[in-house]
């Protein structure tokens, strides 16, 4: 009687083994098996990390083996179980993998195929195909779309972390719990002390180093010594946590009446305003989007206060990005100066501060948030609904959504949702930043989502007229890596643009983004369908880009640059001046966040700031849902090509005072959770 060897391996994370009883049945094109008991004597089977080996007699030849059928029977208690894979050795020697990175929970069962990627064009038995169809029907019932808030991308239907698919959730939900770690987070800085004084301003800015010096490196360290410099807030433009914002100015806008008279004292080339904005000198960061929005009122003891400013800044002949002229809200008028650096001290100082904490606003919210959070859950999300697991694509982009719709989910049950973290420190809580969102989603394209479209479109792509913007610099090295890899990935695949087109499975991906993430609006620029591997290339780069790199670039320097409260204020407690040579020192503190919302900020940024536990990094991909030799070759050309990069970075950050590593390919993340 033919004989088969099963090997079965058990995830190494916590409570990954279980007791109940496996019994696992073969499918093959000629017959299929009696379910087998896999269970050795005197043996404890299936435990955190194993690997288990079973010889598995069936009574006739079962021809080719198309499916293995895995089921779990309670044995004591029922506990979940997660099956990395199983091979199997035929009698003729051969070894079949059959890859699986899932939960089996309760009195389970589940269906798997070998691990040799397939189209459905490439399915021509009828059982691969309905097992196929089964999978995606399944998946559609678990994974459903839901408007957390009108305006907003869906998100997916489940109020709190314990209703997802046990699939994608955290393997410890209390290790992102929001509540937890912040409150830990303010005992690790040791200011848990300050945390309930509301209302309770500090003295000077000395004062805030009460709260910053138990925990501190060389980027925070040197942003608290030099933070009221012109020069440390424009490099903040180029390569602080937002370098998203700041734009060539081709034009002075209307509704800011700046004269050359005002700046010439910053103008170092002898030109006028506008010949400097004609030689491409001039540039401007709009704060447009906080016009109008509601701030907190959540705390009746105090007011908060939200301002729309505009910033225009100028690149000097040292080729440096200095301020030269801020106005704090969008009408111009005699209650709204436009302040210079030729101001007093502390009124120029005031309006940069305004400056500083319009952009916290925006970079938390929109930047942050809705740009890499909501936009990672819609790739997440479709990509569970529309693509089998046997799907090239899936196996491709399941790394990159890895924990992704958990760590939203837990968002919304803990952080943003009302009276919520956000409500607590930030003037945007209470709503505003679901305002925000709401504005945001209009200018949210897909041509903004393509790195190096969206330096183009600001008119900073020019590394010659715009040197040390290491954020652009090291994002297009990184895009160049993924789109290479992805055009491998799609050419193994997809013999030509005509498979695309008829990939229905795939343009069923593409259409459930556009209809449900984007909400159908034709203004996205979201496409409905791709027709040729370029583009195909050019839509898993964004994915990827997206969860990784441009994560990375804007969450992981939050403790660096808004741990000197000054110099990232997530509240202002006194409306924007309206007049000039009014402004004192003490104003300028009474303004600034109390010590209890300053460390509820702190605690935010520095958690918000960590890698997770056992975190995978880009380029990593340690379960191989791939088992073809041409996708594996592909990866290690992949990790090649991002170890040089790391290469790159780490060189010339040697000779930095303000070291730019945060797209440095072994500090990116391969997916957004945290």
């Amino acid at each position: 009687m033919p004989s088969y060897t099963v090997t079965v391996a058990t995830g190494s994370q916590w409570f990954a083994g279980t007791d109940d009883y496996i019994y696992l049945s073969l499918v093959g094109s000629a017959g299929c098996s009696e379910k087998h008991l896999l269970d050795k004597p005197f043996y404890n089977d299936f435990e955190r990390g194993a690997v288990d080996s079973y010889d598995v007699t069936v009574d006739e030849e079962l021809g080719e083996i198309q499916l293995v059928k895995i089921e779990k029977r309670k044995y004591w208690l029922h506990d979940d179980w997660y099956l990395k894979y199983i091979t199997l050795k035929t009698p003729y020697g051969d070894y079949i993998e059959f890859p699986c990175y899932r939960w089996i929970t309760g009195e389970g069962e589940i269906v798997l195929r070998d691990g040799r990627a397939k189209l459905a064009c490439d399915d021509q038995i009828h059982i691969l195909k309905q097992h196929r169809r089964k999978e995606l029907e399944t998946r559609q019932k678990q994974y459903r779309w839901m408007e957390w808030n009108p305006g907003f991308p869906l998100s997916i239907d489940a109020k709190c972390h314990k209703d997802l698919p046990r699939d994608i959730q955290f393997d410890s939900e209390k290790g992102v719990d929001f509540v937890l770690n912040y409150s830990r987070a303010m005992e690790n800085l040791f200011i848990n002390r300050f945390m309930h004084m509301f209302q309770s301003s500090w003295s000077d800015f000395a004062d805030f180093e009460k709260i910053f010096v138990k925990i501190s490196n060389t980027i925070s360290e040197r942003v608290m010594n030099h933070w009221q410099e012109d020069l440390m807030f424009g490099y903040q433009f180029l390569n602080g946590c937002n370098p998203v914002l700041i734009r060539r100015c081709t034009k002075l806008p209307k509704k800011l009446p700046v004269t050359t008279e005002m700046v010439e004292c910053s103008l170092e080339r002898q030109l006028t305003l506008q010949q400097e904005v004609e030689q491409g000198n001039i540039f401007i960061v709009d704060f447009e989007l906080l016009d109008g929005i509601d701030a907190n009122k959540t705390d009746p003891c105090t007011l908060q206060f939200l301002a729309a400013p505009i910033c225009l800044l100028y690149k000097n002949l040292a080729n440096k990005i200095v301020p030269i002229a801020i106005q704090l809200n969008q009408i111009p008028g005699d209650e709204n100066p436009i302040f210079l650096p030729s101001d007093a001290k502390y009124d120029w100082l005031l309006a940069k501060i305004w400056v500083r904490s319009s952009d916290f606003h925006v970079h938390q919210t929109i930047t942050h948030l809705l740009r890499t959070h909501l936009v990672s859950e819609v790739f997440g999300i479709a990509l569970y609904r529309q693509l089998p697991a046997v799907h090239p694509i899936f196996k491709l982009l399941v790394a990159h959504v890895r924990f992704t719709i958990a760590i939203n989910t837990k968002a919304r049950e803990q952080l943003i949702c009302e009276y919520g973290l956000f409500d607590k420190a930030n003037a945007t809580g209470g709503g505003g930043h679901v305002q925000m969102v709401q504005r945001a989603m209009q200018d949210l394209t897909y041509t903004s989502l393509c790195f190096p479209e969206a330096i183009k479109a600001r008119g900073m792509d020019s590394a010659e007229d715009i040197p040390n913007y290491f954020y652009r610099d090291d994002g297009l090295l990184v895009w160049e890596a993924i789109k290479t890899f992805t055009a491998e990935v799609v050419g193994i695949y997809y013999e030509s643009d005509q498979v695309v087109a008829e990939d229905q499975e795939l343009q069923d991906f593409v259409n459930d983004v556009y209809v449900y993430g984007m909400r159908g609006k034709k203004t996205s620029g979201f496409p409905k369908s791709i027709k040729t591997r370029e583009k195909l290339s050019e839509y898993l780069t964004v994915v990827i880009f997206t969860a990784s790199a441009q994560h990375a670039a804007v969450n992981f320097g939050q403790y660096d640059w808004c741990s000197w409260i000054p110099n990232a204020p997530p509240t202002m407690r006194a409306p924007p001046p309206t007049a000039k040579g009014v402004v004192t020192i003490e104003q300028i503190v009474d303004t600034l966040p109390d010590r209890g919302r300053s460390c509820w900020h702190l605690g935010a940024v520095w958690a918000l700031s960590q890698f997770q536990e056992n975190e995978l990094f880009l380029g990593m991909y340690p379960e191989e849902h791939f088992i073809e030799k041409p996708v594996k070759e592909a990866m290690a050309r992949f990790r090649k090509n991002l170890d040089t990069i790391v290469s790159v970075i780490a060189e010339r950050n040697k000779k930095k005072k303000l070291p730019y590593y945060y797209l440095s390919p072994d500090r990116i993340p391969n997916s957004v959770a945290i």
